[in-house]
């Protein structure tokens, strides 16, 4: 899944249990329709759920009618999907739910339990996952032609936006090992802060790669990666920031993740020639942008052309 699917999966923080099940609406109101699209059914269940969610990860007050039109151009999105043949794994579906439950700080499997417990279903929560994969693949194919963004598009749009008269940083290429201090999955919170504490203790003996990976080898529990290289153009722009800050040899700070706590080893970090971060930053930019407004045209073409039945 590429960088724009990842970009379409940010959600929610705290609060997922704030929402009671006490106004889901009984069984048979839930089941009956508030829109027919192309014959696929949205029900009162599907609305209701989708204010919910939307309340969930943006801490807004969704409409009714946003709501339903939201979930009208999924239904459309799919049902594109299944013209183009357009295969969606599992797996891909699972990673970005998985993204979400790690950046609310909490494991899949609490997640869930989460969401369940606020009325949230969550097979449905995974096919607009779902909906939103499929349709990033089929505007990339679709339109690629149009997505294209050259060297020139760039450095005028560089120029355009220029703020002030410093230099760029150039590209810098770091050569890492990541040390992870593993916590098993389920593990309560005391556990990570103990292994956080942990990870900082080894943090302040760790002066050089050299001398500093075999001592974290002989801790208990912890792994020491195979070496990686990152080109500062590839990372984003707060770790990068985190990377470049990180006297050689020594470690970054602790990071809480779903394996456990993990931190990066700065062995190396070089200057090198190539595109520089600014430049990869306004193309990614330009980029988006443009899927953006592809997308909606597309969408507006579905929807004028699709039989959709409001109820």
């Amino acid at each position: 899944m590429g960088r724009l699917a990842r970009m379409r999966f940010r959600i929610w923080g705290a609060g997922l249990a704030a929402i009671s099940l006490a106004s889901v609406p009984s069984a048979a109101v839930a089941q009956q329709a508030a829109a027919i699209v192309n014959g696929d059914l949205i029900t009162i269940l599907d609305v209701t759920q989708r204010i919910k969610l939307t309340e969930l990860s943006t801490h807004k007050v969704q409409s009714r009618q946003e709501a339903l039109d939201e979930l009208i151009d999924e239904k459309l999105k799919l049902q594109v999907a299944r013209k183009y043949v357009v295969d969606i794994k599992d797996k891909d579906v699972d990673g970005a739910f998985d993204g979400m439950a790690r950046r609310a700080g909490t494991t899949s499997e609490k997640f869930a339990a989460s969401l369940t417990q606020a009325g949230i279903d969550v097979p449905k929560l995974k096919a607009r996952i779902k909906a939103d994969i499929a349709w990033t693949s089929i505007i990339h194919g679709k339109f690629q032609s149009t997505l294209q963004v050259g060297e020139k598009d760039v450095l005028d749009a560089m120029q355009a936006r220029k703020k002030d008269d410093k230099p760029e940083a150039g590209t810098n290429q770091y050569k890492l090992r990541m040390i992870l201090f593993i916590v098993p999955r389920g593990a309560p919170a005391n556990e990570f802060e103990a292994r956080a504490k942990e990870a900082e203790a080894l943090r302040s003996r760790f002066e050089s790669c050299e001398e500093g990976l075999p001592l974290a080898r002989g801790l208990r529990d912890v792994a020491v990666r195979e070496p990686l290289t990152r080109s500062s153009v590839d990372v984003p722009v707060q770790q990068r920031e985190i990377l470049d800050k990180t006297p050689l040899g020594h470690l970054t700070p602790p990071d809480i993740t779903l394996q456990g706590v993990e931190m990066f080893a700065v062995c190396a970090r070089d200057q090198v020639s190539g595109e520089t971060p600014g430049k990869r930053e306004v193309r990614e930019q330009i980029t988006n942008e443009r899927f953006a407004a592809q997308a909606k045209r597309y969408l507006k073409e579905l929807r004028s052309a699709a039989m959709i039945e409001i109820r």
